[in-house]
Formats: C-alpha cells, structure tokens, sequence
C-alpha cells in the first residue's frame, strides 16, 4: 500500500477550481491526489497544510535541542522539537510527497521554507560526523526509494528551464536540493503559470497543468511507483 504525503503550502484559502480567488497549487495537489486513490485506492494519504498552519521558524533553542544527542536531551529540548519530529515522522512513512509550493518572490513561501528547516534534521533525515574521511554530511534517506512531486504556480510566465526568466526561479531547485540533500532524489514537478494576468493564457495553462498531472501520475504508476 503506497502511502502519499500531501502537502499545502499556499496561503490562499481552497483550490481554484472552487474559489474564484483560490490556489493553482492546492486545485493541482487535490487533482493528483484524487487521481492517485483512482489508480490506489487502498493508498494512505497524510495531509499537512503547512500554508494555513506553518510550522514554528527555526531558533537558537530549537538548534541547541537539535544538535543535542537524543538520550540527553531535556524536557524543553523535546518540546521545542515536538513539531519538528512529528514531520519529520510523516516524511519517513511517505513513499511519495506530494507539495503544492506557490513562487512568492521567486521563492517558495515562508511556511515552506520552515517546513523544509524542521524535517532537515541531523541524525533523523541527514548524518553528520565531523570526524568522518571526505564528507562529513550523508543523507539517511537515499535508500529509502521515496519520490517527490513539486507542483507550483507563479503569476509571470517563463520561467522553466531555458526560458526568460529561467533564472530568477527559485523554487523548484531550492526544494530539490533540500530533498536530495536528506537522499530523495527522484523527483519531478509542474507548474501553472500567468496567474497575474488572468486570460485565456491562464486557463490554458490550468488545463496543461491538470493534464500533466494526470500524465505524471500514469507515468508514476507504470514505473512501478505503487
């Protein structure tokens, strides 16, 4: 059974299929996870909407508590990392994880980049010995054969490989790079683009999106994914 970690990052309230001033994102996270349970329908699916409820930022408590060895570890220690170790947990069940991740700023959004400070985490998602030849980081995830879906939305167009503004995208390279460095690495993504203009081009590209979704989930499957 395929368990699928679905996550929202988009501050907007619902997808856009259903309010007029909705998320790309969250309208493409739900299609794919509809499409999903289509194909899998005894698939387990963990929500976490980090958009409507972030998870707390990084502090110097929360590094303190984290770099400290586990059986050590004081009662505030373990508070301040409550969050932190309950997603890190749902990423470890996850065989796929499915984020819906908006460009804001040409960034992925503040709750975002929170979520990904609280599941990178020496000793759960990453090791580190400082005394270790060579490298002294290595992911804890690589073999775990878990594969990541990024599904994204900005309101300018062109910005996929290539394209205009190919470089001022940020989102899904900083978002993959996080992934690979905890060791997943299999990773693919989307995204519905024009947002700001708000034409037929928009509603194009929202059609070869959902339709990309549909394909990708196809495509998951056939390799084996379920």
């Amino acid at each position: 059974m395929t368990t699928l970690l679905h996550i929202d990052a988009s501050a907007r309230f619902g997808g856009s299929d259903i309010n007029p001033h909705g998320s790309h994102t969250r309208r493409l996270t739900a299609r794919f996870v509809q499409q999903w349970a289509a194909v899998d329908p005894g698939a387990k699916v963990i929500y976490r909407d980090v958009g409507q409820e972030p998870p707390p930022p990084v502090s110097g408590r929360w590094i303190h508590a984290a770099f400290t060895p586990e059986r050590e570890r004081e009662a505030w220690m373990q508070e301040v990392l409550r969050v932190s170790d309950a997603l890190v947990d749902e990423l470890l069940q996850a065989d796929l994880i499915v984020a819906g991740v908006p460009m804001y700023n040409f960034g992925p959004p503040a709750q975002f980049k929170a979520y990904i400070d609280n599941i990178v985490r020496v000793g759960r998602t990453f090791g580190f010995d400082r005394s270790r030849s060579g490298d002294p980081y290595w992911p804890l995830l690589e073999n775990a054969r878990k594969r990541l879906v990024i599904l994204s939305a900005r309101g300018d167009h062109g910005y996929a490989e290539g394209q205009r503004l190919a470089e001022r995208n940020h989102v899904e390279a900083s978002v993959r790079t996080a992934f690979a460095y905890m060791g997943v690495t299999d990773a693919h993504s989307l995204a519905v683009e024009y947002d700001e203009f708000g034409d037929q081009r928009l509603a194009d590209s929202i059609s070869q999106a959902e339709a990309a979704v549909d394909e990708l989930v196809a495509a998951l499957v056939r390799s084996g994914c379920l």
